[in-house]
């Protein structure tokens, strides 16, 4: 399994029930578009079938019918497909469409340029978050680990510890069943690194990471709400030496909040207190 192929992204299908208002077949066609990892471009029927639990006659019949319409591509030579053109051009109308990227984009370069740190935008998809804009400072070394459309996780990351910790109570009680289903022998830690975030968020506005995602890596992040109501983080994050625990606490992650409080005008202007 490749790196950027996230197994617990998928909802199964065959084992969900029957709903009347869900159409099965454009839903199966699009759980196939989420079995491209990063690290990878040609995946195989068997192995679409394989991740996307859709047996391999239907996933020959869907792949076939989303290279005709441009969301994949077959490659004769190799018998496997990837992701088409198509899956750009939907991905750059969503980013367009959201507004608050622009307007903050100013302020969280000036954050980047000022700390000499990566500061990042993501939202919240199934169990994961996704990076939506990355901003680095000049001096800051090229990383894929920020760049727009990588999914992070939602429990080792200030990104998606923030996310956790902002999200209404009932809305965080369900994702939290999600994330222990999943994965119930890595729960206690998992359980753990929330229960600190909530109380990082309850107490200062902000949630950290330290070192827990990646080592020698920081972070703090930021959730918010924008004037449409999409449910957002901003996230900094930078090797310990140059964002280090004491930096976090009395300079970024209030720096971040009053960025937020600034462009935040609107009814979702809050943050969810627990």
């Amino acid at each position: 399994m490749k790196r950027g192929y996230k197994n617990n992204d998928f909802i199964r299908l065959a084992d969900s029930p029957k709903e009347r208002s869900f159409v099965y077949a454009l839903g199966r066609g699009f759980e196939l578009l989420r079995c491209f990892g990063a690290d990878e471009r040609f995946v195989g029927v068997a192995e679409l079938s394989r991740r996307s639990g859709i047996p391999k006659p239907s996933v020959a019949r869907l792949a076939g019918t989303l290279v005709k319409l441009g969301y994949l591509d077959f490659s004769p030579k190799l018998s496997k497909y990837s992701l088409g053109i198509g899956v750009v051009s939907l991905g750059h109308v969503f980013l367009s469409s959201l507004s608050v990227r622009d307007k903050l984009r100013p302020l969280l370069q000036r954050l980047a340029e000022y700390a000499q740190i990566t500061v990042s935008l993501g939202m919240g998809d199934r169990q994961s978050i996704v990076c939506i804009d990355s901003i680095r400072g000049s001096s800051v070394l090229d990383t894929r680990s920020s760049d727009i459309g990588v999914r992070l996780p939602l429990a080792s990351t200030s990104m998606g510890r923030a996310y956790v910790a902002g999200l209404p109570e009932a809305q965080r009680h369900v994702l939290l069943e999600q994330l222990r289903d999943v994965d119930l022998h890595a729960w206690a830690k998992t359980e753990a690194g929330i229960t600190q975030a909530l109380y990082d968020y309850r107490l200062r506005g902000f949630c950290v990471s330290l070192g827990e995602w990646k080592k020698g890596i920081n972070g703090v992040a930021v959730p918010f709400f924008d004037a449409d109501g999409n449910y957002m983080v901003v996230d900094c994050s930078a090797a310990d030496f140059v964002l280090s625990k004491d930096k976090i606490e009395n300079d970024i992650g209030p720096r971040v909040i009053n960025i937020i409080k600034s462009i935040s005008a609107n009814k979702y202007n809050k943050f969810y207190r627990l």
